[in-house]
């Protein structure tokens, strides 16, 4: 990568900056990669990432699976997975039986002495923290922890056409009468001053993929706001999408709505750049 020219004392936004910018992520180096070059190079922390927000990037190849364009099914390994909504602005499906009840049920008895309550990322620091937004109660499970994880991340990997080291671990969630989640964005904002840590680990997430283990007896459905969709809980199925960019054009906002009455339980895979570590 090389290194951007900066302006002297009194640094400003120029047009050789912005493309300078566009070039290096065309060329494939992630926004943070960008940001650290541009601080290595004398610029203001919050000039650099006025900049960057300022400059449209080339997106970044997110998963999807080519034959959701033309196919009901699609091929996960060791099943076929029906598709019942395609969307492709954002970049969004529908799936159907991705589990089965089985292994819906070993999921949340294996989940369930280990849940605390939910934690969200502290943006400042990259570390975790607890967030009147999140009221559930979660844990994860290590990458290919035991041999139902690794299934299923066997199964998602070949259904979304993505390596099994890009994605976080396996998070499994309760939500009890009351629990929500309120709209948010699973990308880090590279503006944020923790994000830098955080993208350390396997560069931006990319992709979401939310399987749902226990319907509620009400409420409980995944919102995209900007979509004006909800998605309906039911066990075995799941709904993935995927944001190029690590912006609200991206469409991605959704949260999950209060669970009315019943519990509803979710397994989320967060899928990054390239390998997490």
């Amino acid at each position: 990568m090389t290194s951007p020219a900066t302006t002297g004392q009194h640094q400003s936004i120029t047009r050789e900056l912005r493309q300078w910018i566009a070039s290096q992520t065309a060329e494939g180096h992630g926004r943070d990669a960008v940001l650290q070059a541009m601080l290595a190079a004398g610029w203001s922390h919050q000039l650099a990432t006025e900049a960057l927000t300022e400059t449209p990037s080339a997106a970044v190849r997110v998963p999807w699976p080519e034959a959701a364009a033309s196919s009901l099914r699609l091929d996960a390994g060791d099943r076929q997975v029906a598709i019942s909504t395609v969307m492709r602005t954002p970049d969004l499906l529908v799936l159907e039986n991705l589990l089965d009840a089985d292994e819906c049920l070993a999921l949340i008895a294996a989940a369930r002495p280990r849940l605390r309550r939910s934690l969200t990322v502290a943006v400042e620091t990259g570390g975790e923290e607890m967030h009147d937004d999140r009221t559930s109660d979660g844990m994860f499970f290590t990458r290919g922890e035991s041999g139902l994880v690794a299934t299923i991340e066997a199964r998602i990997a070949k259904l979304l056409d993505w390596p099994v080291e890009n994605g976080e671990g396996l998070q499994v969630l309760r939500y009890g009468p009351g629990a929500e989640y309120k709209p948010h964005y699973d990308y880090f904002d590279p503006a944020e001053a923790g994000s830098a840590t955080i993208l350390a680990r396997g560069g931006q997430r990319v992709a979401t993929l939310i399987m749902y283990l226990q319907e509620p007896v009400e409420g409980g459905a995944t919102v995209f706001p900007d979509l004006r969709l909800q998605v309906v809980p039911r066990r075995g199925s799941a709904v993935f999408f995927s944001y190029s960019q690590a912006h609200p054009s991206s469409q991605s906002l959704h949260g999950g709505m209060p669970v009315l009455a019943g519990e509803k339980w979710i397994a989320t895979k967060w899928l990054r750049e390239r390998e997490f570590v």
